[in-house]
């Protein structure tokens, strides 16, 4: 979506009238306040400011615009978020190239043909004995049946499409909806045949896909081949025991989770969420109470999967086999998730004996006995460090040097905050190697002079000021032209400086929500946000004449910068003619810019 259309919506938007019609706010001064929705806490310490059209938690660390607050409370995706918005402002979406809803232009069309296939497939349960003898065996009862709509597609080729492709245009329909393949013909027949279905939810409760598995080998035997079937029809194989909707419009595998829309509306708040590897894994751990579970869709653990799964909840457990396949999948878990690990998030992991998995064991051993295997996980740290210390020596000094090599990258991925400090100071533990921060980002950089008191050099501090100024106010970025001579100076944070000046120049309508959501996701966020909290303490009079002075300074600690670039380098070799002109005129003014 173009940013300048997110602009427009963010300006008008009053995330205050978003916030209270979720959360009691009250008034306090400018600003108003709540008890935090996302965290307990007794006192309020959640604040939102109409100014700055920006949410903060002093608590947990909570905070965005508008259109995070959605993300974070509805549990809403971005584009679901930005339509949501945007319906309520009475605009339409704009996606990029400048096409009004291109993405959904027959969105609703197909969400509705899959929810009449869902409805297909159910009334078809009803009158399969065999498919309901299946769900019989497996345990199931009728209300988790209907909690998770399941059904079952008939032994035909053309069941579903001829009760839903009426029209040409519905036969497209069901075709980009992954209903339907080709045959060597070029015909189209079911995707989905003698399988009970398992329907795919978005979070909004939705049917996007389907899941299907095999429960009779035998095949319809179509002597005639007619062209809407396939050529191959003496092949009776059943196919893959499992089959998943393709990839359409609607449904991509690596950015869903089945169960998680049951999970959301059987949890207000969802305390922990289990992520578990099949379909009836999932719907046992909810008929038995533990409504917690969710399972990816024949995919390893994407980043996608760790971003929704910790956006729904801060702790998550993930239960995989035992055996050499399953700790590779935890691995591969363990590479999406640490990138997310921000303070306050944890996960663990669970590995099930040989031969088990989470539907055998909750059926045999009970609700009280899978919760004491969740309480025994291996945390993700304790994890980390047994998988990147395999085959090491940890008695010798080469042993050591190769845990460390595998592990600093690694926990250098994890947001900056006290579990990545405590993931090196546990490698450093281990390995003896101390490990060097590395510097220079602007993340790091910001972080530090964001911090009060401790001695910090005063040119630190004048970056730190004029950053806070700008994001509380970003007008401000139209009281100075170009050039800026202090974009030249050699100090941390001054390329960040330099990139807020000129966004807020370019889109005079930021308003300090607006400019957070852009740097969402980037490195520099978290102390972005810090900085926009901070109580500077000054009118808007004074933050005027506090920028333009921090600025100032800079451009004199530039002058410096050069002065002592060229009598350095006079020193060792010379200087061209230019040169020396340009140090005569910086010696000139030296004592300026000393009695600035």
């Amino acid at each position: 979506m173009p940013e300048r259309f997110i602009d427009e919506l963010l300006t008008r938007i009053d995330i205050v009238d978003v916030i209270q019609e979720r959360v009691t706010l009250k008034k306090a001064g400018r600003d108003w306040s709540a008890r935090c929705p996302f965290h307990d806490e007794r006192s309020p310490s959640f604040t939102v400011s109409p100014a700055k059209q920006f949410y903060h938690c002093f608590g947990c660390g909570a905070h965005g615009s508008a259109i995070r607050f959605l993300m974070d409370y509805d549990r809403l995706e971005f584009p679901d978020a930005i339509e949501e918005l945007a319906a309520r402002a009475g605009l339409k979406v704009e996606y990029e190239g400048g096409q009004r809803d291109k993405p959904r232009e027959d969105a609703s069309d197909l969400y509705a043909l899959l929810d009449a296939a869902a409805t297909f497939y159910r009334e078809q349960l009803a009158r399969s004995a065999g498919a309901r003898a299946y769900f019989e065996q497996r345990g199931l009862d009728v209300e988790t049946l209907k909690r998770f709509n399941l059904g079952y597609a008939p032994n035909q080729w053309d069941a579903l499409k001829t009760a839903l492709g009426t029209t040409p245009q519905r036969l497209a329909l069901l075709d980009k909806a992954g209903m339907l393949a080709s045959g060597d013909r070029g015909g189209k027949y079911d995707r989905f045949r003698d399988r009970v279905m398992f329907p795919i939810l978005d979070r909004r409760g939705r049917t996007i896909a389907f899941g299907g598995r095999i429960i009779s080998s035998d095949r319809p035997d179509r002597v005639d081949q007619e062209a809407d079937s396939p050529a191959r029809t003496s092949d009776k194989s059943p196919g893959p025991k499992y089959l998943n909707s393709p990839e359409t419009p609607l449904f991509h595998k690596g950015r869903e989770l089945f169960g998680l829309w049951q999970a959301r509306d059987a949890n207000p708040k969802i305390a922990r969420l289990l992520v578990v590897e099949g379909y009836m894994d999932v719907i046992a751990l909810h008929q038995y109470g533990i409504t917690q579970a969710v399972a990816t869709l024949g995919t390893a653990t994407t980043s996608d999967h760790a971003e929704i799964l910790f956006r729904n909840s801060a702790d998550v457990y993930f239960c995989f086999d035992g055996d050499r396949a399953g700790r590779q999948a935890a691995w591969r878990a363990v590479e999406s998730v640490l990138p997310r690990m921000r303070d306050g998030r944890q996960a663990w992991f669970l590995f099930v004996p040989d031969g088990e998995d989470p539907d055998s064991l909750i059926r045999a051993e009970g609700v009280d006995g899978f919760e004491q295997r969740l309480r025994q996980a291996t945390p993700l740290s304790e994890f980390f460090f047994a998988e990147t210390g395999k085959d090491v020596n940890l008695a010798t000094i080469d042993g050591k040097a190769r845990l460390a090599e595998r592990a600093r990258p690694l926990i250098g991925q994890i947001p900056d905050g006290a579990f990545r400090d405590l993931m090196y100071t546990e490698l450093e533990r281990r390995s003896g190697a101390r490990t060097v921060l590395p510097g220079g980002t602007a993340q790091v950089d910001i972080r530090a002079t964001a911090r009060l008191g401790g001695g910090r050099p005063a040119q630190r501090s004048l970056v730190r000021t004029a950053v806070a100024l700008l994001v509380q106010s970003p007008a401000l970025a139209a009281e100075i032209e170009p050039p800026w001579t202090f974009s030249e100076l050699r100090q941390p944070g001054i390329s960040l400086l330099v990139e807020l000046i000129r966004l807020c120049r370019e889109r005079p309508t930021l308003t300090t929500g607006a400019l957070l959501e852009q740097f969402a996701g980037r490195e520099e966020a978290v102390a972005l946000n810090k900085l926009a909290t901070l109580d500077l303490l000054v009118d808007a009079g004074q933050g005027r004449a506090d920028f333009i002075g921090a600025l100032a300074q800079l451009d004199v600690q530039t002058s410096q910068q050069r002065l002592d670039d060229l009598i350095a380098r006079q020193l060792a070799g010379g200087l061209s003619d230019s040169e020396r002109d340009e140090l005569r005129q910086l010696m000139a003014n030296k004592p300026a810019h000393r009695k600035r």
